[in-house]
């Protein structure tokens, strides 16, 4: 049994650290940490395509995160298919 207030480390990989909370917010999720960062991924098939697609594109969309930053306009990116 889990220590109440825990947070299972599900895996650690290239210095991002994969955990899951017992008492999160429904819609199945995991969270990553990496450098003080954190993002929640859902474990469900539309956000996994969403994740696989900007890995995909991570160049493009680095592209357009600078163009967004500069306010010109972004470039569209090609979607799966």
């Amino acid at each position: 049994m889990l220590e109440v207030g825990a947070v299972p480390e599900i895996s650690r990989f290239f210095g991002i650290v994969i955990q899951m909370y017992a008492d999160d917010h429904p819609r199945p999720h995991f969270h990553a940490r990496y450098a003080g960062s954190e993002v929640v991924i859902g474990i469900r098939e539309d956000a996994i395509l969403a994740v696989e697609w900007a890995a995909l594109h991570s160049d493009e969309l680095a592209a357009d995160w600078d163009l967004v930053r500069a306010g010109l306009p972004v470039t569209r990116i090609e979607p799966l298919r």
